[in-house]
């Protein structure tokens, strides 16, 4: 009768390791479906990639920006007698940021739109030197600020 009993815990035993046993290889079967699958995602996102980089390269081609620059923007090329000497320059680099200003980029932005900033620019009220041609704005060409006050020795 222990024997009887000692067979069925046995057989009990080995039908709970085998249920146990199959349960692993069913949870490992889908693990290596999930991780095919995974790898797959990876190698596709990873083509994608490759294809972006390629379109991009294709689209920073500087001289396919160049063709586009000449078609779309009209430009004309910058002329000697648009540039000032030197001594008409301001001494200083313009202040755009106030000494209680706790954030620099919201200061510049706030007061890019002061009137009386100075932005090194030319005024258009001066006159260019007598001995060169006048130098008209090209088109296409940055504005000159209006109010912009003349380069002096003061600082």
């Amino acid at each position: 009768m222990i024997l009887r009993i000692l067979n069925l815990v046995v057989i009990g035993a080995l039908v709970l390791a085998a249920a146990y046993v199959y349960r692993i290889k069913f949870d490992a079967t889908v693990q290596a479906e999930r991780l095919a699958k995974l790898r797959g995602e990876v190698r596709h996102e990873r083509d994608r990639i490759a294809a972006l980089r390629a379109t991009w390269g294709q689209l920073d081609n500087p001289a396919r920006i160049e063709a586009l620059a000449k078609r779309y923007l009209k430009l004309k090329p910058i002329a000697p007698t648009q540039f000032d000497s030197l001594d008409r320059l301001p001494e200083r680099p313009p202040q755009y940021l106030r000494a209680d200003s706790r954030d620099p980029i919201g200061g510049i932005i706030e007061n890019l739109e002061e009137p009386d900033t100075v932005t090194g620019s030319i005024p258009a009220s001066a006159a260019p030197p007598s001995d060169r041609p006048s130098a008209a704005p090209l088109q296409g060409s940055p504005a000159i600020h209006p109010k912009a006050p003349a380069a002096s020795g003061e600082h």
